[in-house]
């Protein structure tokens, strides 16, 4: 999860993110090519005392400030667009969950299983556990297998809402009426917190998702103990 002073992403825990990340580096290394290239010019025009009489008229340089941008954007635009395919592979998920918003908490539900589903609140200050964290907590975790791809089914009940895990790469508005797909696998196990991105009203910040990934084994478990107690 996120730290204070934290500049970059957090840790990728998800394939996808892994992806992201790697894109995020090789757009921003181009976005400091052309910044220094464009310094260097600004600097080179403002300092020197030379003129070049054909800087003016020039077809060749013409043809290279219009050829090169274009090359840039297919090296930013092909990754871009097979990482948006990459994401929208749903291909046989092991679960499948459904996460409603409401105002304001979630509720989730199992749709492989006949009668698995809760509601997550956030756990007020007063009662954290110690070493739990403030306005992130909830007394109900979404758990799944870890190294299973993963199927989220995304709605609202009232008004607009966003399912968002940063470490796992998935953000996906709850929209009302509407249900919304996405899919990801969680690499390793661990706890992940997230949060509403949707403005949805006056406790819009309180109402945090936690995602705890788990070995399969421990995920049978915990289904059979929560059918058992429902």
């Amino acid at each position: 999860m996120a730290h204070p002073t934290q500049l970059g992403f957090q840790d990728a825990a998800s394939p996808a993110m892994e992806e992201l990340l790697g894109f995020h580096d090789h757009a921003l290394m181009i976005v400091f090519l052309i910044s220094t290239l464009v310094l260097y010019i600004i600097v080179a025009m403002v300092s020197t005392k030379l003129t070049n009489k054909f800087i003016l008229d020039s077809q060749e340089i013409e043809i290279v400030w219009t050829v090169l941008p274009a090359i840039i954007l297919i090296l930013i635009a092909l990754p871009s667009l097979r990482i948006l395919y990459l994401m929208d592979e749903t291909n046989d998920p092991h679960v499948t969950v459904k996460a409603m918003g409401h105002q304001w908490y979630w509720s989730y539900e199992y749709t492989d299983y006949e009668n698995l589903g809760f509601d997550s609140y956030m756990v007020p200050t007063q009662d954290l556990t110690p070493g739990g964290f403030r306005l992130l907590e909830t007394d109900h975790r979404m758990v799944i297998p870890k190294e299973s791809p993963i199927r989220i089914l995304v709605s609202a009940e009232d008004v607009l809402h966003s399912w968002a895990v940063p470490s796992l790469g998935v953000k996906m508005d709850a929209v009302p009426g509407r249900l919304n797909q996405a899919a990801f696998i969680v690499s390793r196990p661990g706890v992940f917190y997230g949060q509403c991105s949707e403005i949805c009203g006056a406790n819009h910040s309180f109402m945090p998702i936690v995602v705890e990934a788990v070995p399969l084994e421990n995920f049978e478990k915990w289904s059979s103990l929560m059918l058992e107690d429902a």
